[in-house]
């Protein structure tokens, strides 16, 4: 979120991440970006309409009467909505937020990774389905699960750039606004505050972006996390059981946050994927395996993907076969995922940049918007102009620099991109993930990524651009895995 606070227990939170919204089918894109606008009534923002996808090389956003295929591009019909009835300035002041703090992220998981740098075996385990839903109702452009907690239901956000996962308690010295109550630890008989003098409070001394200091009484041990977007955490290290998916496990440990503040939407807090010992990913090995994956619903109502844990992948049904890529491990960056971009196309034109000599890349659910480095950015913005050349442009919003009108037409005809990964893997970008409407009636629509500020900072994967894909993370095998996935169920 926030990236995981935008990512981060030290990670940044996404725009994107996230987020990451569309309307298509005729504005399933703009939904996208509209839907999450604070303070609206959620039926004057939803969807109305869902995406039509053809095959790999061409597809048509349009009514289920209408399709064609094109080479190379995805012809998107657009729908105009002129009568808006929120308040346009808000809802741009919101939304530049949202992406100046996805940028926030970004910029904090540069100067971590920039800091730390100066066998196919499955076990037998258990296989635990929930469903991920886009944070949109909640505010949030990161993706959302619901997880039991002692007796009650706690919405978080799915975040692979974090580690710890907490939730807001009772007392609270200062909590924002959430959804759900707050957790109290006085009613559940499962809920232990850990003690200070702990081989797991040194676990948390030692985790990425966060401290473990006792107590005034030294009988807690105390965490306080910092994401890069300013959100926080601060509150008591303990132990609960947790329901996932109707998979019970005992003696999970998670923050108790008592005072928190940031971009967290009306969440109840953040759900840590990342791979260190404190990860829900690495406590819960032995009952799921180090294996888990996601899909990414392109739709922001009524509809969700699903969040998996533990399994087979290769059982997983409703999706093409899994291509996998190897995992890059970074000893002084232990919590993130990095993979090797090898390539880029756009409308079938391979892109020639220096920076894919040096492709490590980070993949991150709580980031929004993919985030390139500066000779492979240039190098995709030149390629995708020429290509949508015969449209008007429009000025730039916040980060993302390559805007057009689209204000006057009914389609458009968008030329595909494909991220290229070592050992050949090649992933298609879902055409929601390609365009971000800034206006709803698409006099304000920017490609969906951005640049990075130097050549050496390494290169994001943001959920924007996942979405409608099965994303499997093998931390036994070291690999993570892509196919592609209707993820929109209703």
């Amino acid at each position: 979120m926030a990236g995981a606070a935008t990512h981060l227990p030290s990670f940044l939170f996404s725009l994107m991440h996230h987020h990451h919204h569309l309307l298509l089918l005729s504005l399933l894109l703009i939904a996208t970006s509209v839907g999450i606008v604070h303070g609206l009534e959620e039926k004057k923002i939803v969807a109305l309409h869902q995406l039509l996808w053809e095959d790999k090389s061409t597809s048509r956003i349009s009514s289920p009467q209408r399709t064609r295929r094109e080479k190379g591009a995805t012809v998107m019909e657009i729908r105009h909505h002129s009568h808006y009835s929120g308040h346009i300035e808000s809802y741009n002041d919101y939304l530049k937020k949202l992406l100046v703090s996805d940028e926030a992220r970004v910029s904090s998981l540069q100067s971590q990774i920039s800091n730390a740098a100066s066998g196919e075996v499955y076990r037998d385990s258990l296989q635990a389905q929930i469903p991920l839903t886009s944070g949109a109702k909640l505010q949030t452009l990161n993706y959302i699960v619901t997880i039991g907690l002692g007796s009650k239901n706690m919405t978080v956000i799915v975040d692979t750039g974090s580690d710890l996962t907490w939730v807001q308690c009772k007392p609270c010295l200062y909590c924002y606004n959430q959804e759900d109550p707050l957790f109290d630890p006085s009613t559940s008989s499962y809920y232990q505050a850990i003690p200070c003098n702990s081989t797991t409070c040194d676990y948390l001394r030692a985790a990425s972006g966060s401290t473990g200091v006792c107590g005034s009484d030294r009988s807690s041990c105390n965490y306080a996390l910092s994401y890069g977007d300013g959100s926080s955490s601060r509150g008591v290290l303990s132990r609960e059981r947790i329901d996932l998916g109707g998979t019970t496990v005992e003696g999970f440990i998670f923050g108790c946050g008592q005072n928190n503040q940031g971009l967290f939407g009306g969440t109840s807090g953040l759900m840590g994927l990342g791979r260190t010992q404190l990860s829900l990913i690495s406590q819960t090995h032995d009952r799921f395996g180090g294996i888990f994956s996601y899909c990414l619903p392109t739709r922001l109502y009524n509809s969700s993907g699903s969040l998996v844990l533990g399994g087979d992948p290769s059982v997983y049904r409703n999706f093409t076969p899994i291509s996998y890529t190897r995992m890059i491990l970074d000893p002084q960056q232990a919590p993130f995922y990095f993979l090797n971009l090898t390539g880029v196309e756009v409308g079938g034109v391979a892109l020639q940049a220096s920076g894919f000599s040096n492709g490590k890349i980070l993949i991150d659910s709580g980031t929004v918007i993919t985030r390139l480095v500066p000779s492979v950015y240039k190098a995709l913005k030149s390629e995708f102009v020429r290509q949508f050349s015969s449209y008007p442009s429009a000025p730039g919003f916040s980060i993302l620099d390559t805007c057009f009108n689209l204000s006057s037409y009914e389609e458009v005809r968008v030329p595909k991109l494909r991220l290229e990964f070592e050992g050949g893997v090649e992933v298609n970008v879902d055409v929601t993930g390609i365009f971000y409407f800034v206006k709803k009636d698409a006099s304000q629509v920017c490609l969906a990524i951005a640049s990075l500020s130097y050549e050496d900072e390494v290169g994001i994967i943001g959920n924007y651009q996942q979405k409608n894909h099965r994303i499997v993370y093998d931390t036994v095998n070291l690999k993570v895995g892509f196919a592609e996935e209707t993820c929109s169920y209703s």
